[in-house]
């Protein structure tokens, strides 16, 4: 029996120790692993370390480069400024020695080419001007306004001897009306205001002429604006002389000698007297210069001389307005190739009612056709004229669509208007008349 238990504690005692054993290694296994675990995060750690300190480094390294950076643009800044104020005084003693001098009685006026940053349009603007130019050129003195500092644009512009060099900074940056709007009209106004007062104010011309870099000109360009000049000078209804037609497409027009009478502003290429500029100037808009020159508020009553066929060809497809209506309607405008001798001329049939009697007595006299049918009307007619009416903007719209004529309208006045009439040819001599409703009372004439 005693036997028996010893061996049961012996056997007990086996089974304890190896039970033993058993959990002492397991407690080193997970001790081992609990161990491995540690360092392999003290590791993790000592590598996140090292990435931190060398993304510090990187980044220490970066605000020195911006520092430097913000040294060198302070730098550049200064040297701007330099050039700036030397470029003022430069400016300043060119100007005080061309106001030291008198103008010659003969000269018609200045013609200035405005431009920003198209050197490959200003000198296709330059060598169309060039062209006719020389003949005149005591006459008509050539100036060049470069808004800005596009050094392409500057080099162009002093590479051509006979043009007299101009440029505009703005003292900062434009502030728009409304979020959204494009800063480039602000520029616009603001270098279109500085040129003209540099030319009417500075340099004391009695006439200005305005092109811009993506025009061409007609052989009877500087004929034109010669003798509607003494026009401009006398006639008080007038506001300024334009060169362009905007319905002045090849199969709108037929005959270079003739002129109207309009009252929207057509712009592109136009001349003023220093009398409107005195006017104008201490009110002039901050944006959109051309279509504030068409509100009534602004032309308060007063006309436009615009030719049949354009003196200037717009090629701008590139620029501010983002080509808006080029391929329809600037692309296809005829520019004059006929050399009209406009000095011998008489013009006295422009005078408000002269022209009001003229032109009336053609637009009463042209057929009278239905508006609705207006274009199949108008295609079987022979040569004669004729004339439709309208009494709404729709009204006009549904017109101007079957011809392909402008639509547009600027303060309650369609395009190319004259008290309501727009006139166009159609393929030939024929005259198409849209006519406002009120169009011949305002003319003096009584519908026929």
């Amino acid at each position: 029996m005693a036997k028996r238990s010893t061996w049961a504690l012996r056997i007990l005692f086996l089974v304890a120790a190896i039970v033993f054993v058993a959990v002492q290694m397991k407690l080193f296994a997970v001790q081992s692993d609990s161990a491995n675990r540690a360092a392999a995060a003290v590791d993790s750690e000592n590598d996140c370390q090292s990435k931190m300190q060398s993304l510090v480094d990187k980044l220490m390294t970066q605000q020195g480069t911006l520092m430097s950076l913000e040294e060198e643009k302070k730098r550049l800044e200064g040297q701007t400024s330099e050039l700036g104020l030397v470029l003022a005084e430069y400016q300043r003693k060119e100007q005080m020695t061309s106001m030291s001098d008198k103008l010659p009685e003969d000269v018609v006026a200045a013609v200035v080419i405005m431009t920003y940053n198209r050197p490959d349009y200003l000198d296709r603007a330059l060598k169309s001007v060039l062209k006719y130019h020389k003949a005149v050129a005591d006459r008509f003195p050539l100036f060049v306004s470069q808004d800005g500092a596009d050094w392409t644009v500057m080099s162009k512009a002093r590479s051509f001897s006979q043009v007299n060099y101009m440029q505009h900074f703005d003292e900062g940056p434009p502030r728009t009306a409304k979020p959204g709007e494009i800063i480039a009209y602000y520029k616009i106004a603001s270098h279109y205001r500085w040129a003209l007062t540099q030319l009417f104010n500075k340099r004391k011309f009695k006439r200005v002429i305005i092109l811009e870099d993506d025009m061409e000109i007609a052989p009877d360009f500087f004929k034109y604006f010669e003798a509607t000049s003494h026009l401009l000078d006398n006639d008080r209804t007038l506001l300024a002389v334009s060169a362009w037609n905007d319905n002045g497409q090849t199969q709108f027009v037929h005959d270079s000698e003739v002129l109207y009478r309009s009252d929207f502003f057509p712009g592109l290429g136009w001349m003023l007297t220093k009398a409107v500029w005195d006017e104008l100037a201490p009110h002039w808009c901050h944006t959109y210069w051309d279509d504030w020159l068409r509100l009534n508020s602004t032309r308060k009553g007063r006309h436009f001389i615009r030719p049949e066929i354009c003196r200037t060809y717009n090629y701008g497809e590139q620029g501010s307005s983002f080509g808006q209506f080029y391929k329809q309607y600037l692309e296809p405008i005829k520019l004059n190739d006929i050399l009209v001798d406009w000095v011998s001329k008489d013009l006295s049939f422009l005078r408000e009612e002269q022209f009001d009697r003229e032109f009336g007595d053609l637009v009463a006299k042209a057929k009278l056709v239905n508006a609705m049918e207006a274009l199949q009307q108008v295609k079987s007619t022979e040569n004669e004229d004729v004339r439709m009416e309208y009494h709404t903007h729709l009204d006009f719209g549904h017109l101007a669509r079957q011809f392909g004529v402008f639509q547009e309208w600027k303060d309650g006045i369609p395009r190319t208007s004259y008290k309501g009439v727009v006139v166009f040819r159609w393929k030939g001599p024929k005259r198409v008349f849209f006519v406002r409703d009120d169009s011949l009372q305002l003319l003096g004439i009584n519908a026929k």
